[in-house]
């Protein structure tokens, strides 16, 4: 099955010896992907020995203003088990970030994640994401669509739409030798100045990327998308430049 797997990511365009980060479903692969680990086996097989593989491993739903801890061995990623598994495993560095941090593995796994610290935001240029546009990697949505793509994010820091950022929030955050550090990052709002709910509509890339740099395909059962990082960067930011709310729908009013 690992080795039906890899063919189908070859057939979707992952490059061996490149940078993949992947946004996953495991339920989406269908009764027959074999276990967790196995994935990962596909997923690491794919990129091969030279090349390195992401996962967002997020933490904002249990590091928040009520629990402003986060410790890089302990916190759980809420971002699906794959990503769980996968931070856990032997040679995978987790960047430090309170909220949004990712999780790689590969011969060059720090200097892609060890600077994250340094972002005062979720989404900064020191960040895995950004790492990954600037070293020419791949974005695969593994059976979850194009929606939960947190490397809009990053694009949405640089654009400045209104509704990204309310306050700043201070963390503990306690790396992987037990020390503590103290951080103040600013959290994404997601709101109006009306107190409008935004709803994040990042499935519009499929109507803006062009021809050629958004692939879909299959792997095993799961309906995959796949695209270059930087294009989608590029693209992305000239339209919010032009329309900041062209990726968002509002919904209720907050209370």
């Amino acid at each position: 099955m690992v080795a039906d797997m890899v063919r189908n990511l070859r057939l979707l365009g992952v490059r061996e010896g490149g940078d993949l980060l992947v946004h996953s479903s495991y339920k989406s692969l269908g009764g027959s992907a074999g276990s967790i680990e196995d994935v990962i086996t596909a997923l690491k097989t794919a990129v091969g020995v030279g090349g390195h593989l992401l996962m967002p491993t997020l933490s904002y739903e249990s590091v928040n203003n009520d629990s402003p801890h986060f410790d890089i061995c302990t916190t759980p990623s809420c971002v699906g088990v794959i990503t769980e598994c996968f931070r856990k495993q032997p040679g995978v560095f987790r960047s430090m970030h309170p909220t949004h941090s990712v999780a790689v593995y590969g011969p060059k796994a720090e200097e892609i994640a060890g600077q994250h610290h340094l972002d005062d935001t979720p989404v900064g240029c020191n960040s895995p994401f950004s790492k990954l546009r600037d070293r020419g990697g791949q974005i695969l949505m593994l059976g979850c669509g194009l929606m939960p793509n947190t490397s809009m994010h990053g694009v949405e820091e640089l654009a400045r739409p209104p509704y990204l950022f309310k306050n700043k929030n201070t963390y503990t955050c306690v790396d992987i030798d037990g020390v503590a550090t103290v951080m103040t990052v600013r959290r994404h709002h997601f709101h109006n100045a009306n107190g409008d709910r935004v709803i994040q509509r990042y499935d519009r890339l499929k109507y803006v990327l062009p021809a050629g740099i958004l692939r879909s395909g299959k792997m095993l059962q799961a309906d995959c998308y796949l695209f270059e990082a930087r294009a989608m960067w590029d693209v992305a930011k000239k339209i919010l430049t032009e329309d900041p709310l062209f990726f968002v729908d509002y919904g209720r009013r907050s209370h």
